[in-house]
């Protein structure tokens, strides 16, 4: 009887209660919403590389080592020896070895000299594999597979040639025009940095720096394609390597041993510490994010509050026929209580179903775009204790209108004796 007549006032007032439904509702999505892109950007974060149990490169920090090997950020201060790489890919303990090579851009984005090795044991997610969306991997000496960003923002097909530019920055004076490379396939998005990349192999990067010495081409030495293609095109170095062991309880082992050389120092990380050290830096604009939601909640709730006090003070006449047909004062009070609570559910429930929606459109722009990798799926944990808090928030919200129809209600029947 109670909820009937709660739902009968809101349908009295439905104007004002709609447009206090879509505030809640859709401070309730930007919450949700918000929280739902802190955990899925922190799991996309820690799994931009999930099968790798170690990465190693020359002497530095390990924040650093995973920077500019997995993020291509920042550049490596120095390189390790092919000879060393050949040593670590033979030893007994190693399953398999991606090698990485930096250096090299193509208009702001980073290319990347590797082997076809990545395309076979590279994983990110969860446990997912690298997919084509077209073509195929090196074809060629000068082949050239395009991350899905790249491909997107620069407009490039199958067959379209390139020429790759010496150094990192986003306008380079060193163009490697007598070798352009030719695009053999574009990978699907993956929301890891491998889709702001350009993937070559090791031995066309070697191609394109013939007859360079320390970064400067030198005069009367260039050789043409046909030339390089001759050559005996073994990297003298190479920038990190990623590596897969045969067994994990070797991890900790071959770390230290690494780590502890002194005739070649190298820098050993395990992925997932690094990658939770770098989050600790890089996490704190979540937290401003979170704030920024919250914020907006509380604006919503308040803008209730706002609406069933003044409806309270103009429903002094409603109060007083309900006092009149018997309805006590808690009662009366327990009605605009319930008003608020309904009000609150139904801007929860449309504020879940606004964000599931509005994740069922932007899923593909967001992961083309911003490489963003968001699924859909039941709420998490915390986003229930969310809820939950919304739901304890409206009905705390609801409470102050609830007493003063109380204090009506007792001073209707003060008036009604007398």
């Amino acid at each position: 009887m109670l909820i009937r007549l709660a739902w009968n006032s809101l349908r009295s007032r439905r104007t004002t209660a709609l447009l206090t439904l879509l505030t809640i509702a859709l401070s309730t999505a930007l919450l949700l919403g918000i929280q739902q892109i802190r955990e899925q950007s922190r799991q996309s974060f820690m799994a931009t590389v999930s099968g790798t149990d170690l990465i190693v490169g020359a002497r530095s920090g390990p924040v650093q080592l995973l920077l500019y090997s997995l993020f291509h950020i920042g550049s490596a201060t120095s390189n390790i020896s092919w000879s060393s790489y050949a040593a670590l890919r033979n030893d007994r303990r190693i399953q398999w070895t991606i090698p990485l090579s930096l250096g090299d851009s193509h208009r702001g984005y980073r290319v990347v000299g590797t082997h076809d090795d990545l395309f076979k044991h590279y994983r990110y997610g969860d446990q997912r594999s690298l997919q084509m969306a077209q073509g195929t991997t090196f074809a060629d000496l000068f082949s050239v597979v395009l991350g899905a960003e790249v491909a997107t923002r620069l407009g490039y097909q199958l067959g379209d040639a390139l020429t790759l530019a010496h150094g990192t920055g986003n306008t380079s004076f060193v163009q490697h025009k007598q070798m352009p490379f030719m695009v053999s396939g574009i990978m699907a998005p993956t929301g890891t940095p491998l889709d702001q990349a350009l993937l070559v192999s090791l031995e066309g990067l070697e191609a394109i720096h013939l007859g360079w010495r320390a970064g400067v081409p030198l005069p009367g030495l260039q050789v043409t394609p046909e030339q390089a293609r001759q050559q005996t095109l073994t990297p003298r170095d190479v920038t990190a390597v990623l590596v897969g062991l045969k067994s994990r309880l070797q991890t900790f082992h071959l770390q230290r041993e690494l780590n502890s050389r002194r005739d070649d120092p190298l820098t050993a990380v395990l992925p997932g510490v690094a990658l939770q050290e770098l989050w600790q830096v890089v996490g704190i604009a979540e937290q401003a994010l979170m704030a920024v939601s919250g914020t907006a909640l509380l604006i919503g709730i308040i803008g209730m509050l706002a609406v069933l006090l003044a409806a309270t003070q103009q429903r002094q006449h409603e109060i007083a026929v309900l006092r009149a047909l018997g309805c006590s004062p808690l009662r009366i009070a327990l009605l605009l209580l319930l008003e608020s609570l309904l009000l609150t559910l139904g801007g929860l429930v449309l504020g879940i179903v606004l964000l599931q929606g509005g994740l069922a459109l932007l899923q593909a722009p967001l992961l083309s775009q911003f490489g963003l990798l968001l699924s859909l799926g039941a709420l998490s944990p915390l986003q229930w204790q969310l809820c939950a808090l919304i739901l304890v928030l409206g009905l705390i919200s609801g409470m102050l209108p609830a007493l003063f129809a109380w204090r009506l209600a007792s001073a209707s029947r003060l008036i009604r004796r007398y």
